[in-house]
């Protein structure tokens, strides 16, 4: 471990104070997600070998982290007291499960104004990064409209919002304006294609934050960053086991953790595809997906919501296209690149996707309609 990645802490002091009755032997930095730094830690007990996962929170992306850690706590406690009364089910594998700190919180803060949480490390599990065969998409489906379902008598009203209007697509586009108007890196002649295309569909942005401001959708708790990689699949079944990376999950819509797995999951190019005349909607894939999501929703969706299942995917991609867009417009300041006009690319796949979708709509209409007679 670098003493960058640590920034002068001691992970064996971290571990200490964690109420954790095993003794501290190794660490390893995980070189997974984009925010918070992750450790795989290993500790000796009297049962044998003990695996922990440790986070240190990213202050600059998430400001209030003690807020964060509230509804990190309440989630995972409500899914656990569910999943105990289910016969057949564990809590211990199929929901993340905190280990709290020697002073009673869930978190540890250090002197240096870090914030550091800990929970059991889900064994005999792996990630899958892409999904690449229907079975994976019925299986993510599945698996975040459980997580929908356990959550659905948990008042959305109770968390906290991690970051303020994440999914609010009309303040995405507002932003978008705002950063055509000053052009500050003169990058909108290149964009002119893709400014063009956004623009062409504003009426669609402010649907279903229309809907939930109106009450014709109910607010719930949305986990917010449902790409397949954030799910543990089991190693023997290749069944989902548990959600992870908890920490956008927050009051929202339904339709944006449905919307935004339609968005990841239902095409098999890159998100940053140069050839834009590959990206498509397999339909195979959007097929699979609704009938793993609507297998565990079907009995709390509003008529209203199962309705708009189809145009989620289209707004979610839409929303997710306006950031890339913004992004490139400001100069690359908030996604990582690789290299030049990666977020203009990004931002053009997403729009060749929303295409698709629109070729495909009345199709996936019907697949959806057949679903919930089934």
């Amino acid at each position: 471990m670098s003493e960058e990645i640590l920034s002068g802490c001691d992970p064996g002091k971290i571990f200490s104070q964690f109420e954790i009755d095993a003794e501290f032997i190794s660490h390893e930095h995980l070189k997974v997600g984009h925010i918070n730094d992750t450790f795989l830690v290993e500790a000796q007990s009297y049962r044998g070998r003990d695996r922990f996962i440790f986070q240190r929170i990213n202050r600059f992306v998430f400001r209030q982290p003690e807020k964060l850690m509230a509804n990190f706590e309440k989630i995972t406690r409500h899914i656990r007291s569910k999943l105990e009364k289910m016969p057949g089910r564990n809590p211990e594998r199929e929901t993340l499960n905190l280990v709290g700190t020697k002073s009673g919180r869930s978190f540890h803060l250090t002197d240096e104004g870090d914030y550091w949480r800990a929970y059991r490390f889900v064994g005999d599990c792996h990630i899958v990064n892409v999904a690449a065969r229907p079975e994976q998409a019925f299986e993510a489906g599945r698996a975040f409209g459980c997580f929908q379902r356990l959550l659905a008598d948990l008042p959305a009203i109770s968390l906290h919002e991690t970051i303020p209007f994440f999914h609010h697509t009309p303040r995405r586009l507002a932003r978008l304006k705002e950063a055509l108007a000053k052009d500050p890196c003169g990058r909108a002649d290149e964009a002119k294609e893709a400014v063009s295309f956004a623009l062409e569909r504003e009426e669609i942005a402010p649907v279903v934050t229309g809907a939930l401001d109106r009450g014709i959708i109910p607010l719930r708790i949305a986990h917010n960053d449902t790409k397949i990689n954030n799910i543990l699949f089991d190693n023997q079944t290749e069944k989902a086991v548990c959600i992870i990376d908890l920490d956008t999950t927050m009051p929202g819509s339904a339709l944006y953790d449905f919307g935004d797995m339609v968005r990841t999951t239902t095409s098999l190019t890159a998100e940053d595809e140069e050839d834009v005349s590959k990206v498509e909607l397999e339909m195979d894939m959007f097929r699979a997906l609704a009938e793993g999501y609507l297998e565990e929703t079907r009995d709390f969706l509003t008529d209203r919501e199962a309705d708009l299942l189809v145009f989620s995917g289209q707004l979610l991609t839409y929303t997710i296209g306006l950031r890339f867009l913004t992004d490139y417009l400001e100069g690359d300041v908030y996604f990582r690149t690789n290299r030049s006009g990666q977020n203009l690319d990004r931002a053009r796949t997403q729009f060749a996707l929303i295409k698709s979708m629109e070729k495909k709509e009345r199709e996936m209409e019907a697949c959806i309609r057949s679903l919930r007679r089934s």
